[in-house]
């Protein structure tokens, strides 16, 4: 829990709804009593991260063309607290008591280009620009804090009426608050619910189901896991959307699929139907439907269960954090696989730049390194040659009781093994690329590949390569 930040903020034209348990305050808020939203509060509640784009220069634009209009031209902040307390002047301070499910719920794009102009304009009244790095929410608040004192000069220069004020436009704000903030089972209720109106909020055509698994605490254990055990990889990765990331959270599922197609049966949510396991093609050729089947996963009574926030899904089933630990060591044998792949292709008979893929692939792209730890090498190699050959990696994994909990593990150290027998594996796999033309897409989406990957790999294992 981080320390509580208590906020002040004046509405105009305020008004309030009550419906059961949740109260909305509606109005319009000065652009300089907007500040205090900006310095407190983050975007931990917002399933997504703002960053500069055509959303946020539109935005920019309308405020420095339309002041007036701006207020109907946007649907503004909406805010959630579970604490607030009405002063006088239509000021109310509000104290979020959980900053990952209250704060901001909507309109991080809104805020991010609210607080660059007010930003832009007092650095430009002291006779400094703006960086231009400030891309990211993240990135924003760290030049917003370093300048922060060059703001309060221009919103006192402008109250004294010293310079043109620039920041006269209104932001539309809802704040939604418990009814009754001293009634713990309303409160409770009103925290219970922030979930599904956040997802409501921002249920469009923009909003990725990353953004909703990380939002529900879906990714958490493996993150945690990953954070903890191969930290390299877990800076690179982006969980939540648009907060900055080389590795996409969901080629990080698609590949854990490898362990997680092994667990034993879990009933879906809301149903007597079990899981179905993710057909092996798909991490290759379709990722989004591993990030669904995931999230299908993540939901089941079998494996997640209500966090102590009421909020967020926590991780009971213990199969399921095995499955985890594997998927730490993924990236790394993954990106092994795809340095190696051309070297071992080569020496076995093969001319790996002689196919018309590898060749275009290379010839395009100017930067070289794998996929996921970013290591510079020399070759490029088309996924669908490599999925197969990661996905044999299965043959070196096992299932058993340990302490009385399902556990999935590795049988024999994968890294070590690869090290020992992928060239080997090599020689026998190169025959499929031959049966479907060289083409990395036909390899990528044939299933029985995978299968005899699979068999290639346990052959290996038992000294028969």
């Amino acid at each position: 829990m981080t320390d509580k930040k208590s906020i002040i903020i004046k509405f105009e034209a305020e008004s309030d709804q009550t419906v059961g348990d949740i109260t909305k305050i509606v109005g319009l808020v000065q652009a300089r009593f907007f500040i205090p939203i900006i310095d407190a509060l983050n975007l931990e509640a917002n399933p997504r991260s703002s960053r500069t784009g055509s959303v946020t220069d539109a935005i920019q634009e309308t405020i420095t063309n339309s002041p007036k209009l701006f207020p109907f031209m946007t649907k503004g902040v909406l805010l959630a607290s579970s604490q607030y307390e009405r002063l006088d002047r239509g000021r109310i301070k509000l104290e979020p008591n959980n900053p990952k499910i209250e704060g901001i719920l909507d309109g991080g794009h809104n805020t991010l280009a609210i607080g660059l102009y007010i930003l832009g304009q007092s650095m430009e009244y002291h006779g400094m620009t703006l960086s231009s790095s400030a891309k990211t929410w993240d990135l924003f608040k760290e030049i917003w804090i370093k300048n922060r004192i060059l703001v309060d000069a221009y919103i006192k220069d402008i109250t004294a009426k010293v310079t043109k004020n620039n920041l006269d436009f209104l932001v539309p704000v809802e704040l939604i608050v418990p009814k009754d903030k001293n009634d713990t089972a309303c409160v409770f209720s009103f925290t219970n619910n922030l979930l599904e109106i956040c997802e409501a909020r921002n249920n469009n055509a923009e909003l990725q189901l990353t953004a909703k698994a990380n939002q529900k605490g879906y990714f958490n254990a493996l993150k945690e896991l990953m954070e903890l055990h191969n930290p390299a990889i877990a800076k690179r990765i982006e969980w939540k959307t648009n907060e900055g990331g080389a590795v996409k959270a969901q080629d990080i599922i698609a590949l854990s699929w490898l362990a997680l197609n092994l667990l034993s049966p879990v009933k879906e949510a809301n149903s007597d139907k079990s899981l179905e396991p993710v057909a092996a093609n798909k991490l290759y050729s379709g990722k989004g439907a591993c990030l669904k089947q995931f999230e299908k996963l993540m939901s089941s009574p079998d494996v997640t269960g209500e966090a102590e926030d009421g909020y967020h899904a926590e991780l009971i089933n213990a199969e399921v954090r095995s499955a985890f630990r594997i998927a730490v060591d993924l990236p790394d044998l993954y990106d092994y696989i795809y340095e190696n792949f051309p070297k071992c292709y080569n020496a076995n008979g093969g001319h790996f730049q002689a196919i018309t893929a590898c060749k275009t692939l290379n010839r395009k792209r100017k930067v070289k390194v794998t996929p996921f730890k970013g290591k510079e090498i020399d070759t490029l190699t088309p996924d669908g040659f490599i999925m197969p050959l990661f996905y044999g990696l299965q043959a070196l994994l096992g299932k058993r009781e340990k302490n009385g909990k399902k556990e999935i593990y590795w049988t024999t150290p994968p890294m070590t093994f690869l090290n020992d027998n992928f060239c080997k594996i090599v020689d026998d796999y190169m025959g499929n690329l031959s049966l479907c033309d060289y083409d990395p897409q036909k390899v990528g989406k044939a299933q029985k590949i995978y299968i005899d990957a699979i068999k290639t790999y346990k052959m290996a294992k038992a000294g028969m390569l």
